[in-house]
């Protein structure tokens, strides 16, 4: 699944977002807080297979794997910034652009274990009153409806006023009342509880249902899910600068899908910083497993609760497509679990392949929201990268 923009003529606005950050990651280097197996029996295969799409264009590319049997690896190709030649390496911070939902989710399910929260109960019941009734349907939409995104529920990124403001302000950080405001009076997309349609927005009310029912849920989310994982390279709001981390990549888009890159850092790290629930993780690759490994192997949520999370749901074409902040897709023709991102300027996969026992993380600095020939190359390194898997 990925967050879509709507992309017109106002594009030219970018402009103003298109210059490098002034900032140390030209010199600064990264170190990889989680021992990695740099033996990894497919280490060099993988590491030709990188080189090769960075060859071909993607700007900078980072991959960290794990198996029971060999371990974690990193590998990375490319340049975490290309005006500096800054080398991308595997331990360099990538955005988790919607991966971050898988994170909200099982803070979420945290609090169903604690009791706090009924998955069937409606959202009214866990909202202020001032944010209920921005909600066409409040007493109908369920907790699980937001999490498996069946609750009909617009999504603020696809409303054509949002789309226009970011293009006309990039560098503009939106409050949780603005993007709120993108969904009062719009009307349903579906039936609440019917299938499966994507929307940002239920993942920004379960933010603010979780500030509600269990106090901060930044806090919660470091507290219960980072801390007890040892996850010291990831970072979720935890300051109002925490996406000026030295070790953080630059991001690039191909603006007009012709070829050339522009570097519009400014404009990805504002627009990330404007999101909570949806979207505004940035952590190291290894980190991104030890996440998904500590969910799916039940160290994070009860085994009920993890049962309910890879329960599928169906979408409109009565295919499984969601859990409860799970995806489940087929990559390579090999069924994988786990989440997707896609930003102005970044894009990510974090999968687990059952049939493999494979935990999977790619980051790439390069915005995948529109199509063109570096997006076209960017799914076929994901599709290469399971095969070789």
């Amino acid at each position: 699944m990925k967050k879509r923009y709507v992309i017109f003529a106002g594009l030219m606005a970018l402009h103003m977002a298109c210059e490098p950050v002034d900032q140390q990651v030209a010199t600064a280097g990264c170190q990889e807080t989680t021992p990695v197996n740099q033996a990894y029996s497919k280490g060099d295969a993988l590491r030709q297979l990188l080189d090769k799409y960075t060859r071909n264009g993607l700007p900078g590319i980072a991959v960290a794997v794990y198996t029971p049997a060999e371990g974690y690896w990193t590998g990375a190709s490319g340049y975490a910034n290309l005006e500096s030649k800054t080398k991308m390496l595997g331990c360099h911070l990538q955005f988790g652009q919607s991966v971050a939902k898988l994170y909200m989710a099982t803070t979420v399910m945290k609090l169903v274990d604690e009791g706090k929260l009924v998955l069937d109960s409606p959202v009214s019941r866990y909202l202020p009153e001032n944010i209920a009734k921005k909600l066409t349907n409040p007493e109908k939409v369920t907790v699980r409806m937001l999490l498996n995104h069946t609750s009909g529920v617009p999504d603020y990124t696809e409303n054509t006023a949002y789309v226009a403001s970011v293009l006309q302000n990039p560098l503009k950080q939106y409050t949780t009342d603005d993007l709120l405001n993108y969904m009062t009076g719009v009307s349903s997309t579906a039936t609440p509880g019917a299938f499966v349609r994507y929307s940002n927005s239920n993942y920004l009310l379960l933010a603010l249902m979780t500030d509600y029912v269990g106090g901060n849920h930044v806090r919660l989310l470091q507290d219960r899910i980072l801390t007890p994982l040892d996850a010291r390279q990831t970072f979720y709001h935890n300051s109002a600068t925490y996406l000026e981390q030295p070790t953080l990549v630059d991001s690039y888009f191909d603006r007009f899908g012709d070829g050339k890159l522009e570097n519009i850092t400014q404009m990805q790290r504002a627009n990330v910083a404007s999101m909570y629930g949806d979207d505004g993780i940035i952590a190291s690759p290894t980190d991104y497993l030890k996440f998904l490994r500590g969910l799916l192997e039940g160290k994070l949520v009860s085994t009920g609760s993890l049962k309910e999370m890879t329960t599928w749901y169906n979408d409109k074409e009565g295919k499984p497509a969601y859990g409860l902040g799970l995806e489940k897709t087929t990559v390579a023709g090999q069924e994988a679990y786990g989440h997707g991102g896609a930003g102005i300027g970044a894009g990510c996969a974090l999968y687990y392949l059952p049939e493999k026992k494979t935990y999977l993380f790619i980051g790439i600095n390069l915005g995948v929201l529109t199509d063109g020939p570096y997006v076209r190359l960017a799914d076929e390194l994901t599709k290469e990268l399971v095969t070789l898997l």
